[in-house]
C-alpha cells in the first residue's frame, strides 16, 4: 500500500462529513501540499484560505447538524464559538482549537496581502510555510477527531500526511511508475520507497516499478541498507522501508525531484 490517498480518506470521513464538502476539502489540502512542494508560494497561501472556508463549513455541519454548502467562513466559526447554542461536537474545546487555527490562517493570509497582491507584496517561503503547517495541523486534528476506523490506522494516516506528496509517481491501472527520466537508480528507488509509506515495498514490487535492470535494483538496495548508508531497512515482513536517514535525504536533497520535471 502506498501513502494514504484521497479515496481512502474520503471513505473514512464521509460520513459523517458531507460527501461534496469532504471531496472539496481533500482537493484543497492536496493542492496546497503540492503547490508548497513545488515552491509555488502564492497559490499555497490562497489554497490555505479556501481550505479554511471548506473545513469551517464541515465543522459547522457536524456541530449544528445543518448542511449549508455556501455558508460563509465567519458565520460557521461564530456558531462553533457561540456558548448559547447547542453543540454536537464534544468536547467543545476540540472544535474551538480548530476554529482558532482556521481564523489565524484566514486572517493572516488576508492581512499579508495574499488575497489582493500589491506592488509591495511578494509571496514568500516563510509565509507559505506558516500557512501550510497550520493547514496540516487542522487536517490531522480533523482526522484524529472524526476518523471512524481503527485508531492505529488514523495514526498512520496522520504520520503519512506529514510527508511530501509525490507528483512524480504515477499510477495507471495497476502499473506504478516514476515519471521522471533524470533520476539515478538510487534516487528512483528512494522515491519509490518514500511513496510506499509505512507499508514499504517488496523486492518484487520495487523491481516492477523501477525501470532498471534486476542487477542494478539489487545492487542499489544493498547499498541503501548497508551499514555505511542505512537509508533503507528490511522490516520483518521482508519489505523495504525508508529509515529516518532516508526520509531526511528526501526532504533535504530530493524534494524537487518528487515533482514532475
Amino acid at each position: 500500500m502506498a501513502l494514504i490517498n484521497k479515496k481512502q480518506l474520503l471513505q473514512e470521513l464521509s460520513p459523517p462529513f458531507d460527501h461534496l464538502l469532504c471531496t472539496q476539502l481533500l482537493d484543497e489540502f492536496i493542492s496546497a501540499e503540492r503547490r508548497f512542494i513545488q515552491r509555488d508560494w502564492e497559490p499555497a497561501e490562497l489554497d490555505g484560505g479556501q481550505f479554511c472556508e471548506i473545513l469551517a463549513r464541515i465543522y459547522y455541519q457536524v456541530d449544528s447538524n445543518i448542511l449549508k454548502h455556501d455558508k460563509d467562513f465567519d458565520s460557521c466559526c461564530s456558531y462553533i464559538e457561540n456558548d448559547k447554542v447547542e453543540h454536537k461536537i464534544t468536547p467543545r474545546r476540540d472544535a474551538l482549537h480548530v476554529v482558532k487555527v482556521l481564523r489565524t490562517i484566514y486572517k493572516f493570509r488576508s492581512q499579508r496581502g495574499a488575497v489582493h497582491i500589491s506592488p509591495s507584496y511578494q509571496p514568500n517561503h516563510m509565509d507559505s510555510k506558516l500557512v501550510i503547517e497550520c493547514v496540516r495541523w487542522a487536517m490531522n486534528e480533523t482526522l484524529r477527531l472524526f476518523w471512524k476506523g481503527n485508531r492505529d490506522a488514523v495514526a498512520k494516516a496522520i504520520r503519512e500526511l506529514l510527508q511530501f506528496d509525490v507528483p512524480s509517481v504515477g499510477v495507471y491501472d495497476d502499473i506504478l511508475i516514476v515519471q521522471r527520466t533524470d533520476l539515478t537508480a538510487e534516487e528512483e528507488i528512494l522515491i519509490l520507497l518514500h511513496y510506499a509509506g509505512e507499508e514499504g515495498f517488496s523486492r518484487l514490487e520495487i523491481g516492477k516499478a523501477a525501470k532498471r535492470t534486476p542487477p542494478v535494483v539489487t545492487t542499489t538496495l544493498q547499498k541503501l541498507v548497508h551499514a555505511s548508508c542505512r537509508q533503507a531497512i528490511i522490516v520483518s515482513s521482508g519489505k523495504y522501508r525508508l529509515t529516518d536517514l532516508g526520509s531526511k535525504r528526501i526532504r533535504e536533497q530530493l524534494a524537487e525531484k518528487l515533482m514532475l520535471s
